[in-house]
């Protein structure tokens, strides 16, 4: 019997066209394998959307969404309420993994190397920086870059992006290289370079095409290269992830021995549009992108 399939795309956050992105390509590769596929967008009434999935009666749900609902275990609990298994990591790690002062509080007590961060509100910013500039301030619960702004001497910043959110944190700048390891059921096997053309790797940069050079491999000390790899796997095991993971790092060959790779955060579900790091990282280790869409849906369960 071919198994049914249906992918949740879209949902209400800043990364929804990203997340539509994702999903499309993604059930394009599922049709393209044999799956009877089906697609949920998960905005408005949550009883229509939620009775559409239950309808369709999926062997399973492939998690195409973004952003905190998406990623952050709220829809895994739902999945997990309604039995239906589904791809990427459980409740937990998706919980604490969008949370990047608990996740970056884990990798630490691994014995990784993360950078300085204090929990602020935008009134206290606006009172007084929190830490010497440079320092990054973000939204505790965010990806793909939304609301990331780098505060720099004698530069009044604009921090309108950052109005509503509850929770921020601010974050040493860690000078030096963007670095990027994907990990499947716990083994990192590549290290991806990004360099933007601009000075910050934002969601423009993510995003838009001919905006970031990829180099990959990466060329980094043979050291650093199997360390950028086992770290990525010790916070993957950390967090109790599942199934497709990705980890970023920084990389500043002129700071002390041992200080010198610093880990930035771990997305729970990465990107999977034309741009995306996951789907380069595999067909360098030549996986297809219907082989790794397939591998991803394969690996999906429940009760995690």
């Amino acid at each position: 019997m071919t198994k049914h399939i249906v992918v949740v795309l879209g949902g209400e956050t800043p990364e929804r066209e990203i997340s539509l992105r994702s999903g499309e390509a993604c059930a394009r590769a599922l049709k393209e394998a044999g799956y009877r596929v089906s697609t949920v967008d998960p905005s408005g009434d949550p009883a229509i959307w939620i009775n559409q999935i239950l309808d369709l009666e999926p062997h399973a749900i492939f998690n195409a969404l973004h952003g905190p609902f998406g990623e952050g275990g709220k829809i895994q609990g739902l999945f997990e309420a309604m039995q239906i298994p589904y791809t990427h990591s459980g409740v937990r790690a998706s919980a604490i993994a969008m949370d990047k002062l608990l996740s970056k509080s884990l990798f630490a007590k691994s014995g990784l190397t993360v950078a300085e961060d204090k929990e602020v509100t935008l009134s206290q910013v606006r009172s007084s920086d929190p830490l010497p500039r440079p320092y990054v301030l973000k939204p505790v619960e965010e990806g793909s870059s939304i609301g990331v702004i780098i505060l720099e001497p004698n530069i009044i910043p604009d921090l309108s992006p950052l109005q509503g959110y509850k929770r921020l944190m601010a974050e040493r700048f860690i000078p030096g290289r963007e670095l990027t390891v994907c990990c499947f059921s716990g083994e990192a096997k590549v290290v991806t370079e990004l360099a933007p053309s601009q000075k910050f790797y934002d969601f423009k940069a993510k995003y838009t095409d001919g905006v970031t050079h990829h180099t990959i491999p990466a060329d980094l000390p043979s050291d650093i290269y199997k360390k950028c790899l086992r770290d990525t796997e010790t916070a993957y095991t950390a967090l109790g992830c599942l199934g497709l993971a990705r980890a970023d790092f920084r990389y500043n060959p002129n700071a002390p021995k041992g200080q010198q790779l610093v880990i930035l955060e771990i997305n729970t579900q990465p990107g999977m549009t034309e741009l995306s790091l996951a789907p380069e990282q595999a067909a360098f280790l030549g996986q297809s992108f219907i082989d790794l869409v397939t591998t991803i849906v394969e690996d999906a369960s429940c009760n995690r």
